[in-house]
């Protein structure tokens, strides 16, 4: 039985149940006063800008040097890719499978899931509810780690710095593929999970 079968509302700010007020036009929390809504409202329309903005950005993430290497007055540049094909000619395997899984496969796999669900939300596309809520929360957990290529540069960045002899830059790739992955954590935030259970009386979110 979902919460608003028993008559009950919760709240997105402070997570409180609230019984619902039928004949109310708003209603409030009792605890931290926002206001209560069945679902979030327009929940799909945000999460698929957020998911589209995403896609578009992920082009230019991945041929966009992500980071330039100058040693000797030499510069090289690299993208996620050419990177990961560095990291392999150089014998580090585990490496280079560590980003290429965490800075190629997590993204896609966040950006095909999320759009995967959505479509299914508004097409009621005959899929379990439980194996949608078990991807969306595969999802949400697999999100942090996309952040992992980010975190190496920034600290390449601070550590790698000696003037004219080596240094490491972040490259335009590097912004585009941070705004990749926030974005796509966003829409995860915004998405509003409970419309997988009850899906298949509209296909618009409720207010």
């Amino acid at each position: 039985m979902r919460a608003i079968d028993a008559g009950l509302l919760i709240c997105h700010e402070c997570h409180q149940l609230n019984r619902q007020e039928i004949s109310a036009d708003k209603q409030f929390c009792s605890r931290c006063g926002g206001q209560l809504h069945v679902r979030r409202p327009n929940s799909l329309v945000r999460t698929w800008a957020l998911l589209l903005t995403a896609a578009i950005l992920y082009i230019p993430a991945n041929l966009l040097p992500i980071m330039t290497v100058n040693s000797l007055g030499k510069g090289q540049s690299d993208t996620i890719m050419s990177g990961v094909i560095e990291l392999v000619n150089y014998g580090m395997l585990p490496i280079a499978a560590v980003v290429f899984i965490a800075s190629i496969l997590v993204p896609t796999f966040k950006l095909v899931g999320i759009a995967l669900l959505l479509y299914s939300v508004q097409r009621h596309q005959r899929m379990s509810a439980r194996q949608r809520i078990l991807m969306f929360r595969f999802i949400e957990w697999i999100g942090r780690w996309s952040m992992l290529d980010i975190f190496v540069i920034a600290i390449l960045v601070a550590v790698v710095n000696f003037g004219s002899l080596a240094s490491i830059e972040p490259g335009i790739g590097a912004v585009a593929f941070a705004s990749v992955v926030i974005l796509t954590m966003l829409a995860a935030l915004t998405f509003d999970p409970r419309l997988l259970w009850d899906n298949t009386e509209s296909d618009d979110d409720h207010e």
